[in-house]
Order: C-alpha cells, then structure tokens, then sequence
C-alpha cells in the first residue's frame, strides 16, 4: 500500500512537442528573442533613406560637372594624340625616303664593284701604262681617280644614311610610346566622361516624369536662357534674344557671334566640335575658325589665346570662362549674355554669364 500511495504522488514525465504544438512554441520562442534583442538595441541598423529629389538633382548637377572637366582634358588629350601620330607618320615617311636613298646608292656601288671586278684582270695603273695614246693614258687617269673618288664619297654617303635611319628609327620608336600612351590617356577621359553620364541617367531614373520636367526646368533657366526666358522654348527665346545682341566691336568678333547664333539648337556632344554639334569648347573653337582666327581646343588652353579683359570690360565676341578649373566656356554677345554648349541633353543657347561661377574673359587677339 505504501509503495502503491508513493507511486501515485509521482510527477508524471514531461515529454517533448510534437506536431503543430511544436510549432507554436519555437514561434512564441522567436518573437521571444527578437523583442529581446530589440530591447538591448542590438538589433540590424535601419535602411538609409531615400535621397530627396533635391538631393538627386544636386547630385546629377556634380555629375555633369564632373563629366565635363573629363571632355576637356578628354579634347585635350585627343590634341596631344593627333600631334603623336602625326609626328610618328612623319619619321616613318621620313625613314622611307632614307632607306630609298641608302638602296639607291648600295645598288651604284654595287655597279661599280662589278665593274672593277670583271676588268681586274690587270692593275689599273699597268692598263694605262700599256696604252700606246699618251692622250688616252691621260683621259683614262683622271676617269680612274673620278671613280675611285666616287666610291668613296658613295661609301661615305652610304654611312651616313645607316647613320641617319639609326637616329630616325630611334625617334619613331620614342614617339610611339608616346603616342600609346597619349591613347590609353584618352581612354581613361573617355571611361570617366561615360561614366559619369551614366551614373546621372540613372539617378534621373530614380525621379518621378514631374520632378525630372521640373529638374529640366531649373536647368533650363540656369543654364539657358535665364529667369525672364522661362516657361518659353529656349530655341526660340534665344533666336529673339539674339535680334537684340549688342553690336560686335569689330568684323571678326561679329562674324564668330554670328557663327554662334547659327548654332543655337544644335546639341550637345562631348567632343564634338561641329558643324552638327558642340561642346562647349568646340562651340567657341568653330566660331571664331568662322571668323579666320584658329583657337587652341580646350578651355584652359583658349582662356591663354588673346588679351585678358574684366568682367567690366567684356565686348561681344569674348571668351567667358567659369568654374575655378577654368572647364567651360561660352561666347559673349553682350548684355551679361553669352552663347554656350551647356550639357548632354540641353542644345546650345543663350545663358547670362552670372549663372555660373565666373573664372574670366579673353578677347582673342
């Protein structure tokens, strides 16, 4: 009885979860931890939000900025290249016509070593000497030390030229790798330029249709034709603006404004120096190539091209030039206005001078 009355105050054994009961438990037991961990401030940092539209837009601005400093030392680069392989197809012609000239006179020597061989039966001076025509003795003399003189200044042609093509070769060989690497400099421009343009395409991506028409407008009216102009197609504002320019100082100022009204509409292209399409670099090279002048390609080299003149003293035809690393540049065609190649995607036009960052003015000599 004892032992029966013991056994039945037992605590009867726990067993484990099974099935859907299991389930609920190792459910409670998460949401357990995870309140815990919330607790101690232990748990995952929240996402970074989304940039503001603002935020995007200054960004895509950096963006083209940046892209545009790489097109100028991308047009710049392009410049040295060209010269490179210019000067590279010169020796190489230049090697040619020597090599020409040492065959030339390889083969004349080689002529008269023929010559000398098959009449070598006797000595020269005893051929002469056997000769019965004291006249003909003297006429052959004097042929003998004409050719033996020949020879050698041949021989000493022919060492100069191997001289010549040596140091020619030499040089070809210099100029080639510069010209390779004037190439893979203009490789690494170029990936920074399309880079930099993709990277804004895609944060104008990110914007809804209303604040990307509404990032065009602002830069329409930074970068276009300005506050008074907005709300009206910049084509056409500009062409009426351009009625009113003030008068160019002199014939060949008046002829690149001209060039530069001519080309309001015209895209953007980085590189592209007409007639079809601009940068902004290009756009002022071709204006002022229409009046007669030629300029250098990229703004830190055309700010270099004429006299330097102040913002108070700017006359059409100016050069204008903004941003601290001297990266863009615009015609000026009075009334603090300029015509530019502003951006990808924003056509030439017409923009007043105070909308960037003004750096200073040539007037082109």
């Amino acid at each position: 009885m004892a032992a029966h009355r013991k056994s039945a105050h037992r605590k009867p054994k726990q067993r484990p979860f099974t099935g859907p009961a299991a389930r609920t438990a190792a459910t409670l037991a998460l949401a357990g931890a995870a309140t815990a961990t919330s607790a101690t401030g232990a748990g995952a940092a929240p996402a970074e939000p989304a940039p503001t539209a603002a935020q995007v837009r200054a960004k895509v601005d950096r963006l083209y900025h940046d892209a545009e400093v790489a097109t100028e030392k991308y047009n710049g680069a392009k410049e040295k290249e060209a010269a490179a392989t210019k000067a590279v197809d010169t020796l190489a012609d230049e090697a040619a016509r020597r090599t020409d000239r040492l065959n030339t006179a390889r083969h004349t020597l080689g002529s008269m070593a023929t010559a000398q061989y098959r009449t070598g039966a006797l000595d020269p001076a005893v051929q002469l000497a056997l000769s019965s025509d004291p006249d003909t003795y003297l006429e052959r003399a004097a042929q003998l030390d004409r050719a033996g003189d020949r020879q050698t200044s041949l021989l000493t042609g022919i060492r100069r030229q191997l001289s010549g093509i040596a140091r020619v070769k030499a040089r070809a060989d210099r100029e080639t790798e510069a010209l390779a690497a004037r190439r893979a400099e203009l490789q690494e421009h170029r990936t920074a330029i399309t880079t930099k343009l993709a990277d804004a395409r895609k944060l104008l991506a990110t914007l809804t249709a209303d604040e990307r028409a509404a990032y065009e407008r602002a830069a329409d009216a930074t970068h276009g034709g300005g506050p008074a102009q907005a709300g009206r197609p910049a084509t056409h504002a500009d062409r009426s603006t351009a009625r009113a320019s003030v008068a160019a100082p002199d014939s060949r100022a008046g002829r690149a404004v001209a060039f530069a009204h001519g080309a309001i509409g015209k895209p953007y292209v980085w590189g592209a120096t007409g007639p079809n399409a601009f940068d902004c670099s290009g756009l002022t090279q071709a204006a002022w190539q229409a009046a007669g002048v030629s300029l250098p390609r990229t703004t830190y080299t055309q700010i270099n091209a004429g006299q330097r003149v102040s913002r108070s003293e700017l006359a059409p035809g100016d050069l204008v030039f903004f941003y601290s690393g001297i990266s863009h540049v615009g015609l000026y065609i009075g009334g603090g206005q300029m015509i530019h190649a502003p951006r990808p995607g924003a056509p030439v036009r017409i923009a007043p001078i105070d909308q960037m960052p003004f750096a200073g003015a040539t007037r082109v000599a």
